[in-house]
């Protein structure tokens, strides 16, 4: 039986083969490390999320100036920001990377449904520091290469990686690549359904191999974040909980701090 991760596929798959990414600008900016970032971090790694809508609770903000607030979460202490690049489930553009690119000096993660090489390509051509990746995707057969030479290509072009797992399995097997960081997501992307005993559950069963692990999703509050800090991990992706505040700059603060 199909899940929304097959949607999702199908429909990147769509995007893809419309020609969405041959229509990138490209910009010339150095990177930007945001493993460095994490670790020289000396309050909460929060890792905020510029996105306009999920699949999860529909729209989000809309009207979306990059810009202004990608140098909110900048003030706000953010150690990194992640932009939402799929359009059709999360209302993302390449756009909105490059803007905020060029608004900030943060890295920049892209986020989107990574399934073949030209994807990696534009977000190293756009601007973006980092790349996330789905194990899930690997492991049901979803991409143009394995995990291991996908890694190794987005290695090639400057990239970052942030892998992305759900499960102790995908875990234990993120784990073991050269993935810059390993992520879980309190999510499943099958059901979108949100447990934040997710991440606690996967690290008090599994070694880290020294792997910054990112948990991410489902962090609604400070007393979240400071349960998932408590649980091992080291650093925070936070999205919904930071756009749907009015002030944007203050919330990330919040976080930051908490």
């Amino acid at each position: 039986m199909n899940d929304f991760l097959d949607t999702l596929v199908m429909d990147a798959t769509k995007t893809i083969d419309s020609g969405y990414y041959q229509t990138a600008m490209s910009t010339k900016q150095p990177k930007i490390s945001l493993k460095n970032a994490i670790l020289e971090c000396q309050t909460n790694p929060v890792i905020t999320e510029i996105k306009a809508a999920s699949p999860s609770i529909g729209t989000i903000r809309n009207q979306i100036n990059p810009k202004e607030i990608a140098e909110a979460m900048e003030k706000g202490g953010a150690v990194g920001i992640s932009v939402l690049t799929e359009p059709k489930h999360f209302n993302g553009s390449l756009s909105t990377l490059i803007q905020s690119r060029e608004a900030v000096k943060l890295p920049i993660l892209m986020k989107d449904i990574i399934l073949v090489a030209d994807q990696i390509e534009v977000a190293a051509k756009i601007g973006a520091d980092a790349l996330l990746l789905i194990q899930a995707l690997f492991d049901r057969g979803c991409c143009e290469m394995s995990v291991d030479k996908t890694i190794a290509f987005a290695h090639s072009e400057g990239l970052e990686v942030l892998l992305e797992t759900h499960t102790q399995e995908e875990f234990c097997l993120a784990v073991e690549t050269k993935a810059d960081l390993v992520g879980i997501n309190n999510r499943n992307l099958g059901t979108l359904k949100t447990d934040l005993n997710t991440t606690k559950e996967i690290l008090k069963r599994n070694n880290t191999f020294g792997k910054i692990v990112v948990s991410e999703s489902g962090i609604k509050t400070t007393k979240d974040l400071q349960f998932l800090r408590e649980s091992g991990a080291k650093a925070f992706l936070v999205g919904s909980g930071i756009m749907l505040t009015e002030n944007v700059e203050e919330k990330v603060k919040e976080f930051v701090k908490a």
